[in-house]
This record gives structure tokens, sequence and C-alpha cells, in this order.
């Protein structure tokens, strides 16, 4: 016979709408404690809160809110991620610029990221939600969500945060580094669009980006763009070495060669506050000491005597750390030195 439990998750199709808000509602707290109770009858349970997801708005809430906490189980997101209808479903909702639950739908597609299959949102075409957008990509009109959403000119009831943990997913694959890289329509990389938000107000919003930067700088190849300043390249460093910069002087051996927006920095400026995205940071000027080049070009631009700072004003063993990896590449010398 089916428990209690079992049967509430049956009330999720009732005909009645106020048994089936009843149902969504109580089943909230078992998404975190039992979600494999969703999963019984071959995924049943979730095709109903699929469905959901159009009912009246207080029903369809408790169905996000549901959806997303099981979709942190792998068979789940699995199920989600490769239904296209309700990949389609997802993206009208998040794009339309009335939906209330725009961040909810955002928070659930950042989970539904860590299935590879999510890569299919690069290549993925549908239409055009004005004045949104310009491009038929779906990663592009979320892309122009999250830009928006920063400064909530697009939907009041959304800042878009939770898509950058989407784009920190999709930049672990090549065709996603690749995507973030190259030139869209109007000429714009669409990295550029992202790495403006290293010293946003949103700990979320920073953590994404954070990480989208360092999963992108795993290419290699495209170190000298990311470093260079010129049409084709994104200028990446200020945005890496500003967050880890608080209001400290420098003397004058220090600050010959470091980039302008690191100079004259005013009395109130502050560092990075989560020790975890400092490590972003300093993982991705690690990556970036990888080839000749980029070593180069840190020291040019002295990101000794900043890192040096850094690891004096930040009390963080996994920072401190961090700090002193970067310095040892850093203060190692070239093997061409010597000859030069």
């Amino acid at each position: 016979m089916p428990t209690e439990l079992e049967e509430l998750v049956e009330f999720l199709h009732h005909g009645n709408t106020q048994i089936r808000g009843i149902a969504a509602e109580n089943l909230v707290p078992y998404s975190t404690a039992q979600p494999s109770l969703f999963k019984r009858n071959q995924f049943e349970p979730v095709k109903d809160l699929k469905l959901l997801l159009k009912d009246y708005q207080p029903i369809a809430k408790y169905a996000l809110t549901i959806l997303i906490n099981i979709s942190e189980d792998g068979e789940v997101r699995g199920t989600l991620v490769d239904d296209d209808v309700f990949l389609e479903a997802l993206l009208r909702r998040m794009t339309d610029s009335t939906e209330p639950n725009a961040d909810e739908q955002c928070m659930l597609l950042a989970n539904l990221a860590k299935a590879p299959s999510i890569t299919k949102i690069l290549s993925l075409k549908r239409d055009i939600p004005q004045p949104l957008s310009t491009s038929p990509l779906a990663v592009d009109q979320l892309l122009d969500c999250f830009v928006k959403g920063a400064s909530g000119s697009y939907n009041k009831h959304a800042n878009y945060d939770y898509l950058s943990y989407l784009f920190a997913d999709l930049a672990k694959h090549p065709e996603g580094q690749r995507h973030f890289l190259t030139p869209d329509s109007e000429s714009i990389i669409p990295l550029s669009k992202l790495i403006v938000f290293t010293e946003h107000a949103s700990t979320i919003r920073r953590r994404g980006v954070a990480n989208t930067i360092k999963n992108v700088a795993f290419s290699i190849e495209d170190h000298d763009r990311l470093l260079v300043n010129s049409a084709e390249g994104i200028a990446l460093l200020p945005y890496l070495l500003l967050p880890l910069m608080g209001s400290e002087e420098y003397d004058d051996e220090d600050t010959e060669g470091m980039l302008d927006e690191c100079q004259l920095l005013p009395p109130d400026k502050e560092r990075e506050k989560q020790a975890d995205i400092i490590g972003t940071h300093l993982e991705t000027l690690l990556l970036l000491t990888t080839t000749k080049n980029g070593r180069r070009r840190l020291r040019d631009v002295k990101v000794y005597p900043i890192v040096r700072e850094l690891h004096m004003h930040v009390d963080d063993e996994s920072v401190q750390e961090g700090c002193d990896r970067l310095v040892q590449v850093l203060m190692r010398g070239e093997e061409d030195d010597a000859a030069d």
C-alpha cells in the first residue's frame, strides 16, 4: 500500500485546484528531505510538477521550488534537461519581462547546467523576445537578461544573478569557452559583458562571473586575447586585480608600470570580502601564467606587489596558499632571461 506521502504526491495532478495547491505546498519540505519520493512511477511526480508551472501563481511557485530542490539529483536533472519542450517553456518564462518567478527559473536552470547536455543552449535558436535582445540564440538572450538585470531595467521582479552560475558551467566546455570569446553580431565579445561585474554588489553575481572567467581561461590559446587591450582583446586584468586590492598605498617602484585602473585608488576602496571569490581570481591569474607572454605581462603590470599586499591583509589559508603559488611563478625567472 502507498504511504501517506506517496498518496500526497498523487494529488499533484488532482483536478481540484485547491487540492493541488495544498499538495504542492506540503510537499516542499520533502523535496530536500526525501527527493526520491518524486522519482516514483518513472518520474510521474516530476511530470506533474512541470505541468504545475503553468498553474495559478502560488501553485507554480511551490512546484518551482520543489523542482529547484530535486534537480540537485542527477537523474531528475537529466529528465528535465532532456525535455526540449520543458526547456523552451522555461526559457520563455525567464525572458518574459513580467514573469514574477524569473529568478527562481534562473536558479532551476543553473542547477540544470550541471548536466553535460546543457551545452545545447549554446546553439539553441528561438524566437527573439522584444525588446530584450537582437539575437536568436538562447544563451545570448539569457546574457542580455543578466546584463539588464543588474539594474533591474528589464523585469522589476528579477535580477537574474543566478544566470552567472549557468555561464560558469557552460564555460567548462570548449564550445562554451568558444562562445564567450567569439564576437556577436554587434562585434561585442560576450565575455566582455560579464567581466564588468567582478565588483558588483551581489555576491552571487560576483562569484558566478569569477568562475566563468576562470573556466574561460582554461582556453590557453586565447590568453593573449584575454590580456591585451585592443579591438580584438578583452583587457581582463583590471577586472581580476581590482577585487584583490584595498586602499593601501604603494611606493613608486611598485606602481611604475602598474595598470592605470589600479593606481590612485580612493581611500575607501574595499577588497573583495569573500575568500572563495578571491581564490578564484588567484586561480585565474595562475592560469594566465601558463604562457611566457602571460607571465611577462603579469610581471610588467606589477601583479606581484598587489598579491603581496593581499597576502598581508587577508587571513585565510586558501587565499594565502593561492598567493604563494602565484608569487612562486612570478618571481621565477625565464630560462632565456640570462641569455638576454
